[in-house]
């Protein structure tokens, strides 16, 4: 396994970590974790040098956690440091600090955390930390040995994140969204130098974009086997990133065995600045192709649902997105017309819900409208 740096911290940070929001499901549901395979999973990471694990409350209706701290037992929690986040968004009064954070505690089967961020701040949720003052709260908790280092992760504009930075002058880390097809979204290349050149750790989440850069249609594949270095689609996106110095650790949700030993793999040949000249200018013949091909930006994150109607956002994004990018409109209509008819997009009764809480700014109403439109042809 390849080490970074952390900030000025006095500890090597693994190349790659483990992201514990895709973790494998039974029945495609996303709250039923495959729980034996899940933690098989991750202690295979850790005993292939992964030493940094990363959570949330909400991940996996609420699940992650409780898998995440049943993989840390018999000694690997002492292996590893452990990421988790406070649902900002449902934040309402400082008592809601302390509640939350116990049950982290609890189902996590720990009674500290390493690294605890401020989960997905925006404009909203960073007014109303600031009106609840949860730094007050925050470094009490460090005070006591709680938590170690405090951090947050970002899902808005380049002007925001930098307010956010500025806003608090003892931050050890950030968490932004960053890929070879992220160049210039949310926090993007200006916002990870910025936040490096603040003194900040910087974790990248979506390094394959929900895993879109992985299996890529037969025009992207026709690009990247004309390089002369064979890898894997999910290695190029890898790599890209870790080419950046600023960079501290790359997070990857696996969801199978064989994506953690391709990543493990990966990883062990990464570093800055080792990409070519040809490589880089391969990597953007790519990302421009792709932007010709995908109309929808969505990364699965499913930060939209539960949708208070139920309708399935991320699935039939994913669906029309394969239909377009793949040609393949028979397969994606079979897969529509599968759905429960209360969970199709013209369920959608236009609450906006969905969109408020997006960390794309996707306009989700409007695509639901020509999705089902789409979809819903018959052949």
């Amino acid at each position: 396994m390849q080490y970074r740096t952390f900030d000025s911290l006095d500890w090597k940070p693994s190349a790659l970590g483990f992201g514990a929001m895709r973790l494998p499901v039974i029945n495609d549901d996303r709250g039923n974790i495959e729980e034996p395979e899940a933690i098989r999973m991750m202690r295979c990471a850790v005993d292939h040098g992964v030493n940094y694990i990363d959570t949330a409350y909400p991940y996996h209706e609420g699940t992650s956690e409780i898998v995440v701290g049943k993989a840390l037992q018999d000694g690997y929690r002492q292996k590893v440091r452990l990421a988790t986040k406070l649902p900002c968004w449902l934040i309402k009064t400082r008592e809601d600090f302390d509640r939350y954070f116990n049950e982290q505690l609890e189902r996590l089967h720990t009674d500290y955390i390493d690294f605890y961020l401020l989960h997905a701040l925006r404009e909203k949720t960073w007014s109303t930390m600031n009106e609840l003052n949860v730094f007050d709260w925050a470094e009490q908790k460090i005070s006591g040995g709680y938590i170690k280092y405090l951090g947050f992760s970002f899902h808005d504009t380049y002007e925001m994140f930098k307010k956010i930075v500025d806003g608090y002058d003892k931050w050890t880390f950030c968490q932004i969204q960053y890929n070879y097809m992220d160049e210039d979204y949310q926090a993007g290349t200006k916002g990870l130098k910025y936040a490096a050149s603040k003194g900040l750790a910087v974790v990248i989440m979506e390094p394959i974009r929900g895993g879109q850069l992985a299996y890529p249609p037969q025009s992207i594949q026709e690009l990247w086997d004309t390089a002369p270095k064979k890898r894997t689609p999910a290695a190029w996106a890898l790599q890209w990133v870790w080419n950046h110095p600023e960079v501290s650790l790359v997070l990857s949700g696996m969801s199978t065995m064989e994506q953690v030993k391709e990543n493990v793999a990966t990883a062990n040949v990464s570093g800055p600045n080792t990409l070519t000249a040809d490589e880089l200018a391969l990597i953007a013949q790519v990302r421009d192709k792709y932007q010709e091909l995908c109309p929808i930006p969505c990364t699965s994150c499913e930060y939209c649902v539960p949708c208070p109607n139920n309708v399935r956002i991320p699935f039939i994004f994913e669906i029309y997105n394969s239909a377009i990018m793949y040609n393949k409109p028979k397969t994606a209509r079979s897969s529509y017309w599968r759905l429960k008819e209360e969970e199709r997009a013209d369920q959608c009764v236009q609450c906006g819900d969905c969109e408020e809480k997006c960390p794309q700014s996707i306009e989700i109403m409007k695509w639901l409208e020509k999705a089902h439109e789409f979809l819903s042809k018959e052949e």
